[in-house]
């Protein structure tokens, strides 16, 4: 499949790399999730499960919607990167880190009408949506740091700093893992003390990024970056990408955020299925994601360079390396459905009609991999407005149309099917937009691409 030639040999190794530090560090998080759900899963009580996980819903609908804080700042970074633009690097990172900030204190000031109409929005028992509420209220004031560390996340990853990544992310999360324990098993404090441990360990990860980052920083050259904070052009153009980004965010995230709350209307115990489901898809989805965002730093800094014969190689090895990841996950599930979703709760009740809906897995897991590839390409090039086309073609035609005849039928099938189609629909939209971005033999072609 590939042409192993010097260059390309050196891209993959370039490549392997950073994929197998932003894989190792980007999983660390759902791990601790995981970790996490699956105390509260061997509590006596499912409720306290199925509560958090409505919880949890709404803080992956606002929390994912704003990872284009990092996506924007890893994609500007390493263009800048790719220039040896040492200001430009400078100001992507501070720019980004004060959209971070006011977007942050907007939430806090918002809090309790955000929790109130997000579960006035999502489908429990009353018992269900309190134990949920407990956790949002403790962990809403993380929120700050979360939205820092996408920040530092993305301007590490930008200069291809895996490895401060990977040192952030697993100080943080293990001391999530370790306050998870004693809060929820040794202190019984339940979906609260799962909250808790979460904002504090945001925190923790803050100090570690803020400390990394003030180590390759001297006082003259930000004190130089500063001066050009301001300059509204280039505000402007990080606003339009960001823009861009977070529509593509909020429509994916509204696909599971209806998901969950349908499968709600089903019933606790489909609502448990579905939740430990689309938490293994998250985790493999973890995986994934570490894969494309290595395509968005390196096509960004090729992009930076001006050397547009590196892309198509690039996308060729993330492609593979992706299907390969959704392939043998999805194997692993279907294989040993007991021993995966086993991990995450005892309960049989929930475990064994698991088993119908794991086929589901393939469609879903194969058509992200590609799609979220094309999507780390895409970024890297600054080029947001395809992913937004591709969102809004999807969620209108994949996605809808399957949702609405799932949800007159009763039918979890259906549902799977409609998440299945809105993922089959993104990955065809990108890929016929992909060769726009080889139009013309000038490297200059790929700056230009009308919007």
């Amino acid at each position: 499949m590939f042409d192993y030639e010097k260059p390309n040999y050196d891209l993959l190794r370039r490549f392997s790399r950073l994929a197998v530090i932003n894989v190792l560090s980007n999983l660390t998080e759902p791990l601790a999730g995981l970790i996490g759900i699956a105390f509260l899963g061997h509590l006596t009580e499912i409720r306290y499960l199925a509560g958090v996980s409505l919880a949890t819903v709404l803080f992956s609908y606002i929390y994912e919607n704003l990872l284009f804080l990092r996506i924007s700042t890893n994609a500007v970074t390493s263009q800048a990167v790719g220039r040896n633009d040492r200001e430009a690097m400078l100001l992507a990172g501070l720019r980004n880190g004060f959209i971070a900030l006011v977007l942050s204190v907007l939430i806090l000031i918002l809090q309790y009408p955000i929790g109130a109409l997000g579960f006035s929005l999502l489908n429990g028992s009353i018992e269900v949506e309190s134990i949920g509420l407990a956790y949002f209220n403790a962990r809403i004031w993380g929120t700050p740091a979360v939205l820092l560390n996408f920040v530092f996340i993305g301007w590490f990853l930008g200069q291809e700093q895996s490895g401060k990544v990977l040192l952030l992310t697993v100080v943080g999360n293990v001391v999530n893992v370790v306050l998870n324990y004693f809060s929820i098993v040794q202190w019984d404090l339940g979906s609260m003390g799962a909250g808790i441990s979460q904002a504090f360990s945001e925190y923790l990860m803050l100090l570690v990024g803020v400390v990394l980052a003030s180590r390759s920083i001297q006082w003259q050259e930000l004190r130089t970056a500063v001066r050009q904070f301001w300059d509204w052009s280039a505000f402007k153009n990080t606003f339009i990408l960001n823009k861009d980004l977070l529509i593509n965010s909020l429509v994916y995230m509204s696909i599971w955020t209806i998901f969950i709350n349908l499968s709600a209307t089903l019933g606790t115990d489909v609502l448990a299925e579905n939740t430990l489901l689309q938490q293994v898809i998250f985790l493999i989805a973890f995986f994934i994601e570490g894969i494309g965002f290595t395509t968005e730093t390196l096509t960004g800094n090729f992009q930076g360079q001006s050397t547009k014969n590196q892309l198509l190689p690039l996308l060729q090895i993330a492609i593979f390396t992706s299907l390969l990841v959704a392939v043998a996950a999805s194997a692993l599930c279907i294989l040993l459905p007991e021993t995966v979703f086993g991990l995450l709760t005892n309960h049989a009740e929930v475990i064994d009609p698991i088993k119908n809906y794991v086929p589901w897995l393939v469609p879903i897991l194969i058509c992200f991999s590609i799609a979220w590839i094309l999507e780390g390409y895409f970024a890297g090039l600054g080029k947001g407005q395809f992913l937004r086309y591709a969102a809004f073609t999807a969620i209108l035609l994949g996605f809808t149309p399957v949702a609405v005849w799932a949800w007159s039928a009763h039918s979890n099938h259906l549902l799977w099917l409609a998440v299945s189609a809105f993922m089959a629909t993104r990955m065809v939209v990108l890929g016929i937009q992909l060769p726009k971005t080889f139009e013309s033999n000038s490297p200059a072609a790929i700056l230009n691409l009308k919007n």
